[in-house]
């Protein structure tokens, strides 16, 4: 096994809320250890490009309740060659960095898998995405601040649909994934909900709107993630209103709300249990995996299994939904 004396800890991809809780967890359980931790700037590009800085107790102070990731994040075109892969080691031996733990979604894993296997880079993912859509745990950091997010705005809309007798549709993140709109729209009461995952039919959410109408409710709000496959919430709201003109019809995108603010309970205790448990992997000698949270267990995947499987969508959800509306 490998001996282990200084790690490198990392943010890459899509910002979440609780990467700075995993950051905080991961710095302050290697100094536990007797082990010295760097920080490396701006993902696998700042990897690159030698932006490091060692970090102590005090360089995590006062950060598990801040959103977004105080070593920023960055997507690195570079990193996906070969020749930008050796120029991050050639930095990280020069720098004694002996380990990395990765903090991000599947393009971090993808990354951090590849060098693995090019340089024996010993390395450990931390799952931090709002999409929660990754393999291996049952949820990811950011997921439970950004659907909290998510039913605080859909509340509020729901408030002003009940006052003017209007037809929301309300556009949530997850271009490839539903979890969002999934959880977002149970918990906010929405008659329909659309997602990548499901085929969208236009003459069911219309007839959906229609019953709804008949019974006389005073207002209606349809979630739509945005990678759903009729283009998302403009033009679905397109569709619907040539063919069902009964509510005044109004669209909110939501955006990139979902990804800022203080994260929540859930995620801060999840954020460093997984960054203590991911150093204690290392010391271990573990590699080439991704920490999660199964059962309420830590769990290890290996990072190639992480990425290829994406977790599903209940099927029992999608009946759920149509009965919970009350028709």
């Amino acid at each position: 096994m490998k001996e282990i004396n200084r790690i490198g800890v990392f943010t890459s991809g899509g910002d979440a809320p609780g990467m700075n809780a995993a950051i905080r967890a991961v710095v302050r359980a290697s100094l536990f250890h007797k082990l010295e931790v760097v920080g490396i700037y701006r993902g696998y590009a700042g990897m690159i490009e030698g932006s490091f800085i060692k970090m102590n107790s005090h360089s995590v102070s006062n950060i598990i309740q801040r959103g977004g990731t105080i070593l920023k994040t960055a997507r690195s075109d570079e990193f996906r060659t070969r020749e930008g892969r050796k120029k991050a080691y050639e930095n990280l031996v020069e720098n004694n960095i002996d380990a990395l733990v990765a903090i991000g979604g599947d393009g971090t894993f993808s990354g951090a898998h590849v060098f693995y296997q090019e340089y024996g880079m010993p390395v450990i993912g931390i799952p931090g995405t709002i999409d929660n859509d990754l393999y291996g745990t049952d949820f990811t950091i950011g997921f439970d601040t950004a659907i909290n997010t998510a039913i605080d705005a859909i509340d509020k809309i729901r408030d002003t649909a009940d006052s003017h007798d209007r037809l929301f549709f309300v556009e949530v993140m997850g271009r490839d994934a539903g979890m969002i709109a999934i959880r977002s729209g149970i918990a906010g009461g929405a008659e329909a909900i659309l997602v990548p995952e499901w085929k969208t039919d236009i003459d069911q959410l219309i007839s959906i709107l229609q019953r709804g109408w008949q019974k006389h409710k005073s207002s209606s709000i349809v979630v739509i993630a945005e990678g759903d496959q009729s283009g998302g919430a403009f033009k679905v709201a397109e569709k619907v209103k040539a063919r069902f003109n009964h509510y005044d019809t109004r669209v909110s995108i939501l955006g990139h709300i979902q990804r800022g603010g203080n994260p929540s309970c859930n995620d801060r205790v999840m954020a460093s249990r997984l960054g203590v448990a991911a150093v204690e992997a290392l010391t271990r000698g573990r590699s080439d995996e991704m920490v999660g949270i199964i059962h309420n267990e830590i769990k290890f995947t290996p990072l190639e299994k992480a990425i290829k499987y994406h977790q599903g969508i209940n099927k029992d959800y999608m009946q759920m939904i149509e009965i919970l509306a009350g028709y």
